[in-house]
């Protein structure tokens, strides 16, 4: 390791964050303090300060980079057999996502704090949502913008549910194998009943 005085702050902040989530990966988010970051990478606790406001504002970063992979995967997912196939393939792949990076994952949703999250970190969560979105508003192009958006977020809800559910301590490969075939029967019985009885768009109360 570079002596202290060779790492400007802006290398000491990617220091704190590949240790951070290095120690998430391996003993999970509980095990994450300040004082055990400070130990990997050889700096004071003070030092952590000095580029992070608090706890809460590092485990929102550690938390950050996770949502920006989980987005890349995402969005990297190929559009192939039309826009069911396309949704059914993103959730399949938020699985795999969860669990791969099961500790990283269950830190997203698991780390309480009573701080509202910053406005950077919400638009993070409103751009996965996105996604599935956009491919509910093709899937029903007449509908509304409401409407689409009602439909990702309940059917990301349940994705999400199966996930929580299955995925409950460090998942093996059985486990993966059973929650995706209760992903793709979710998907497609959701898809079936969004595309036969849409939701009418005076039933969606105003802002929602």
């Amino acid at each position: 390791m570079a002596r202290r005085s060779e790492h400007s702050q802006e290398q000491i902040r990617e220091m704190v964050l590949v240790a951070a989530e290095t120690i998430v990966v391996e003993d999970g988010f509980n095990a994450l303090t300040v004082r055990k970051i400070a130990m990997e990478i050889g700096y004071t606790v003070g030092s952590i300060y000095m580029v992070f406001a608090n706890m809460n504002d590092l485990a929102t970063h550690v938390k950050a980079r996770t949502l920006d992979e989980l987005a890349k995967q995402l969005s990297d997912c190929a559009p192939t057999g039309g826009v069911e196939q396309h949704i059914l393939t993103l959730a399949e792949t938020y699985l795999n996502f969860a669990a791969q990076h099961f500790n990283r994952w269950r830190m997203i949703f698991d780390v309480q704090s009573e701080e509202a999250p910053p406005e950077w970190y919400q638009q993070k969560i409103e751009q996965l949502f996105a996604i599935v979105e956009e491919l509910f508003k093709q899937l029903t192009p007449n509908g509304s913008p409401e409407q689409s958006r009602l439909a990702a977020r309940t059917l990301w809800s349940g994705v999400h549910g199966i996930c929580i559910l299955s995925l409950t301590a460090k998942p093996q490969t059985s486990d993966v194998e059973v929650s995706k075939l209760s992903v793709d029967l979710l998907v497609n019985t959701f898809i079936q009943g969004w595309k036969a009885v849409p939701l009418q768009a005076d039933a969606i109360p105003p802002g929602k």
